[in-house]
């Protein structure tokens, strides 16, 4: 299973060095998402990564510094519905529900599902399904490898998100409040999606 990790909307000190932590022990990918940021400010916490982690960078934003860094992907969203033009690298998507997540599936490299449990940062995003309604989507092979949950995503359900048929997994709310003690946390979460 593949282990996705979402930035804070808001910058903070030490932010780059958590990010690169969590690329060093084997996060495999990384999305970028500062919906009020400057192209500027992203461009700059880009910067401040290591640029051999480029390859598992997704901006969420200004699209055209994925291409200028040669990032791994770029995430469309409401206020970026399209990709670069002559964008070759990887393509993803917000969904949040069984139906939306049938439409032009092919287009993408993966998909989020949102919200599977109850979110950890965003008050009052409750879970928009039964476990009972996401494994039938997976018997249907609506959920499969290209679908990954999103909201409230702990390192505890990682193994039962496995279990479902979501071939990864977005955690936000969870890294972040583990922010101080990264690396042991990592360690934890990427052990239970093995």
């Amino acid at each position: 299973m593949k282990i996705v990790v979402i930035t804070r909307p808001d910058f903070f000190v030490g932010e780059a060095d958590i990010i690169n932590k969590m690329l060093c022990a084997g996060l495999p990918l990384m999305h970028i998402r500062k919906p009020m940021a400057t192209i500027v400010e992203v461009e700059n916490l880009i910067k401040d990564i290591n640029p051999v982690f480029a390859d598992r960078l997704v901006l969420h934003d200004f699209h055209s510094l994925a291409v200028k860094y040669n990032l791994y992907g770029v995430h469309l969203n409401g206020r970026n519905p399209y990709a670069p033009d002559n964008w070759h690298g990887s393509i993803s998507r917000s969904t949040h529900s069984v139906a939306e997540l049938i439409v032009d599936a092919e287009r993408y490299n993966y998909s989020f599902l949102s919200p599977v449990f109850n979110s950890i940062s965003k008050e009052n995003y409750n879970s928009g399904f039964t476990l009972s309604q996401l494994k039938q989507a997976a018997l249907e092979g609506v959920i499969n490898d290209k679908v990954f949950a999103l909201g409230g995503v702990t390192a505890d359900k990682v193994p039962l998100l496995k279990d479902v048929g979501f071939g990864g997994a977005a955690l936000l709310g969870e890294v972040w409040n583990n922010a101080d003690n990264i690396d042991a946390y990592m360690s934890r979460l990427l052990s239970f999606a093995k």
